[in-house]
């Protein structure tokens, strides 16, 4: 057949690239044509996402691609919850805002007094993160109703970006489902949610699958930038589930970890799975390709990682992450731990500080060196993926026995190999680029050259070389986490 060729444009938290997809029929390959960072920006007292600038790159990926001749089509994933708002004309009311803005705070308990907690976790399935979309809206429902009058509709960021390349409006599904906004029975827009919580639904958009062709490259775009149409695909707008598109197996049930600056670890369902257990543990059912739904935590991942290095470099220490590895390799195992979701962990800032307080103020020995810090984030991690996975294996009823680990943090084989140990479950790692890989296949399935999300798993494993942990210590192990699940009671 003649070669597919695609790019995906994959936007996550720190950084972007725009990337070049080749399929020849057997096997997918990868290029990078452009990288970026993707900082955000402190104005006044609001963190917001420079839109102008990421839309700029994207540019720049795109005149790159020139060099290979015809491309088929672009997807552009995010990271969810965020979005824009447009004017009626379709000129962007003012940058989004960062999910890490202090806006939302408070907001959580605000939609409780509005609707009650099982009714609404009953109905979206979704776990409670102020982050979310919905209490997004609800702050500005309450703060800013100006803006929302003036708006005429909102597009999550993956969204946005494919309709300022193309002109056409949607909400993809996997994006839509971290809004907290969707029923996840019926799959679409809730109206006892949003009318609830006051939210002006009139903003927002037909929800449509995964793989949705929104319409083609605006002929402006083309003439400015001296290229030929493409088209451009609303393939998964969530990262996440690019990533879990690209897990290379043949199973109907695993458990796959998607390991970024957010890790993500959950299995992949039918249906969701909404009761009692699911609302106690706030598990979510996230939108995926093909209808499915994942169930799945989200736990802070390489963020605290990121974030230490980027307190290190202030203080004039430039660690690659590699070394830092290393430097945590020769520390003593489960001297100190911390839980990676307690809430002053999510802002930017001096991670290390805050892990010594944590440490300090849960009467554990505090870690002082950069190895001691590393050691401490990764044992707390792979902890914490033992107790996801303790929660689902409840949940469902099913046994599990490998886990996937996708995303740049199989780049660590400490972080995996610890995974393997707290789980006692071999882990298979890789690929690293599994949302680049999920996003050029969701668009190879648009386009009919692969006819199902089996096919596309199948062919990505032929793709790449997957990596076995294979689990050690595990009398060790099994303390660690008896103990580190009464120290999380208490903490």
């Amino acid at each position: 057949m003649e070669t597919k060729k695609v790019l995906a444009v994959d936007l996550g938290a720190s950084s972007g690239r725009v990337m070049l997809g080749s399929f020849d029929g057997e096997k997918i390959t990868v290029e990078e044509l452009h990288r970026f960072s993707n900082d955000p920006v402190i104005l006044g007292n609001t963190m917001y996402w420079d839109f102008l600038r990421l839309f700029h790159e994207i540019k720049q990926g795109l005149i790159k691609s020139k060099a290979y001749g015809k491309i088929d089509s672009i997807s552009v994933d995010t990271w969810g919850v965020d979005f824009g708002l447009l004017d009626k004309e379709g000129n962007l009311l003012g940058n989004p805002v960062h999910y890490r803005d202090a806006r939302v705070n408070g907001m959580l308990d605000k939609s409780f007094e509005k609707i009650d907690k099982d009714t609404f976790y009953g109905i979206t399935g979704n776990q409670f993160m102020e982050i979310n979309t919905v209490f997004q809206l609800l702050y500005l429902a309450l703060n800013k109703k100006e803006l929302l009058e003036q708006a005429d509709s909102l597009l999550m960021m993956p969204d946005l970006f494919n309709y300022y390349l193309s002109g056409g409006k949607c909400c993809e599904y996997s994006i839509a489902s971290t809004t907290q906004m969707l029923d996840a029975v019926k799959k679409n827009w809730s109206d006892k949610v949003i009318e609830k919580l006051g939210l002006p639904e009139r903003l927002l958009q037909q929800v449509v699958p995964s793989g949705t062709t929104v319409g083609t490259l605006s002929p402006q775009l083309c003439e400015e930038l001296g290229i030929e149409p493409m088209k451009v695909v609303a393939g998964a707008g969530h990262d996440t589930q690019c990533a879990l598109a690209a897990v290379p197996t043949g199973e109907k049930d695993f458990i796959f970890i998607s390991c970024g600056t957010w890790c993500l670890f959950g299995t992949e369902l039918d249906e969701p799975i909404i009761d009692e257990n699911s609302a106690r543990f706030n598990i979510t059912n996230e939108g995926g390709v093909g209808g499915k739904i994942s169930f799945l935590k989200n736990i802070i991942g390489l963020w605290l990682i990121q974030e230490s290095r980027r307190q290190w470099m202030r203080e004039g220490k430039e660690f690659s992450f590699g070394e830092l590895e290393k430097l945590a390799a020769k520390e003593e195992p489960f001297r100190s731990l911390i839980d990676p979701d307690a809430p002053e962990f999510a802002p930017s800032g001096n991670v290390p500080r805050r892990i010594r307080e944590f440490c300090k103020r849960t009467g554990q020995p505090v870690p002082e060196t950069e190895g001691q810090i590393v050691r401490c984030i990764n044992e707390s991690l792979a902890l914490k993926y033992r107790m996801a996975f303790e929660e689902i294996r409840e949940c469902t009823g099913k046994e599990y026995p490998v886990i996937h680990m996708v995303g740049g943090g199989t780049q660590s084989a400490l972080l995996c190999q610890l995974t393997a140990n707290a789980c006692g479950r071999p882990v298979y790692a890789g690929p690293v680029e599994a949302t680049v890989y999920g996003n050029v296949a969701i668009q190879l399935m648009a386009e009919g050259a692969v006819g199902s999300l089996e096919e596309i798993r199948s062919v990505i494993k032929a793709s790449e070389e997957i990596r076995r942990f294979d689990p050690q210590d595990g009398e060790r192990w099994e303390e660690a986490y008896r103990n580190y699940c009464e120290a999380i009671r208490k903490w």
